[in-house]
């Protein structure tokens, strides 16, 4: 269906794509495995229209294109599921479905009605529950997630790439999202699947593609293949899963939050959030579990002081009674917080990657009122460095490099405030196993001298594998916390279903 042949990209001289070659047959599910910054997001836009300046053929039905323009693609029949959300936040979801595709009626005027019943429809298929009139904004990332496999649904594409589709939706949005890639597998179409959660390559793939350092490795079927073969096609050596250790923690409270509540805008009387209340113990990793809608990011933000006017809570700071009017403030105090949505909330992508790493901690390089920017380099050099992001210099554009290491700089620009507690909301989402298994065995070393951190997963695996403790959230409260030793996925699971479910 389609063709990659001799594939070449660079960008400002540097290589990202050397020589891809690759096939996408119709019928099946072809899997593109790698390491972030491997390539895969660079040919996924070159073969959808995004990118239109490179090396080589895109041969689609057997036929050689060069699309200028996404929308090309799309009128051609190729049809991508962005791994970062491209919706415009103030429009409604119907109006994000049919952006520049509109549905006229017989006088020339936008037939609204008929927009609203195909989105509903799509909606129910894909067991959204929520008006077609929701405004993007009032979304959760993971709802808006659904909305972005929506636009891809839209209309009969024959190739559809989907790129870390189930990186922000729940379980049961997964499951829903398999039996549409079936249904679209018995449909001959080609579906081009990327993702960093291997198990469900297996669930699905038929075929699969490894990329590493900009080049074709290797390709064949899935059937065979084990998991631990996937990893070291894609990092060329075997990787070992960071497992938190069993040192004992320190047990000096740190953080402690009693009747935290959180009251729902222009809803009076409804809480987000209803009495929180628990304690974090300096040097230790509190693992945050729930389900999407429970509250783990509207806890976050409570915490940094992001809802000043509707929290109710007593906080309790290493030892100093605390309240945060603003985030300024909650940062000042030692709290820092890596959030869900990297592009979004993290990071300026047009500035480069020295100014976002010193954003929130630009007071510790004003000398007479001016920025001392050699110190600015030499504070990114350093966790460039500790963080291993693959990048040209400390002065490339954060919106040039990979998923993966845009999450390092925000996690850069996070401790470069000097925290006592880091929370990280969902910090390895869209990010390769090895880039993961960095990530813990920093989180453990940052506990280990002496930080409280939280983290928030949706992945239940990482928050066993990570966590000395786990509290368990269900519609905006507590329902359970298990030292790491007693807990299993069954008795989270258990203590993450709502009681109303």
């Amino acid at each position: 269906m389609l063709a990659a042949q001799h594939i070449g990209k660079k960008f400002s001289g540097v290589t990202a794509l050397d020589d891809i070659n690759l096939e996408l047959p119709a019928g099946k599910v072809t899997a593109i495995i790698g390491e972030n910054g491997a390539g895969k997001s660079t040919l996924m836009k070159i073969l959808s229209g995004v990118y239109d300046e490179y090396e080589g053929d895109v041969l689609y039905k057997g036929e050689k294109v060069r699309f200028k323009n996404p929308r090309e693609a799309q009128n051609a029949g190729i049809a991508i599921i962005h791994q970062e959300l491209n919706l415009v936040p103030y429009l409604n979801i119907a109006e994000n479905l049919f952006l520049g595709r509109e549905l006229k009626n017989a006088l020339g005027f936008l037939d609204k009605k008929a927009m609203r019943l195909k989105t509903e429809a799509l909606l129910k298929k894909l067991k959204l529950t929520v008006p077609a009139d929701t405004i993007i904004a009032d979304l959760k990332v993971g709802q808006q997630q659904v909305v972005e496999i929506a636009k891809a649904l839209l209309y009969d594409a024959e190739v559809i790439i989907m790129d870390e589709p189930t990186s922000a939706i729940s379980e049961s949005e997964v499951e829903v999202l398999y039996g549409i890639i079936g249904d679209l597998r018995k449909e001959n179409k080609a579906i081009v699947y990327i993702s960093h959660k291997l198990n469900e390559l297996f669930k699905i793939a038929d075929l699969y593609v490894v990329l590493r350092d900009g080049k074709t490795i290797e390709s064949g079927a899935m059937k065979g293949m084990t998991h631990d073969a996937l990893i070291h096609k894609m990092v060329g050596r075997d990787i070992d899963i960071i497992r938190s250790s069993d040192t004992k923690k320190e047990k000096k409270v740190l953080l402690k939050v009693d009747g935290l509540c959180l009251a729902k805008a222009g809803s009076k009387g409804k809480n987000i959030l209803q009495n929180i209340c628990f304690e974090l113990h300096r040097g230790e990793i509190l693992g945050i579990f729930g389900l999407m809608g429970a509250g783990r990011t509207e806890l976050m933000e409570t915490l940094l002081g992001l809802h000043p006017g509707l929290t109710k809570a007593t906080i309790v700071l290493d030892d100093t009674s605390v309240k945060f009017s603003s985030a300024t403030q909650a940062i000042k105090a030692g709290m820092a917080l890596v959030p869900e949505d990297r592009k979004k909330d993290g990071l300026v992508l047009g500035l480069d990657i020295k100014t976002n790493i010193s954003l929130s901690s630009i007071d510790q390089y004003k000398g007479s009122g001016l920025i001392d920017h050699k110190a600015e380099l030499e504070k990114a050099g350093k966790y460039i460095k500790a963080l291993k992001i693959k990048t040209t210099s400390e002065k490339q554009t954060v919106k040039n490099l990979s998923g993966g290491n845009q999450q390092k700089v925000v996690l850069a620009k996070c401790l470069a405030t000097k925290p006592k507690v880091l929370m990280l909301d969902e910090p390895t989402r869209g990010i390769d196993i090895n880039a993961k298994n960095e990530i813990y065995k920093l989180i453990s070393e940052l506990a280990a001298s002496g930080l409280g951190i939280i983290m928030v997963s949706s992945e239940l695996p990482e928050i066993l594998a990570i966590s000395d403790r786990i509290l368990v959230m269900a519609d905006g409260t507590i329902t359970a916390g298990f030292e790491v030793a007693d807990a299993t996925e069954d008795n989270i699971l258990k203590a993450a279903i709502p009681q109303s479910i």
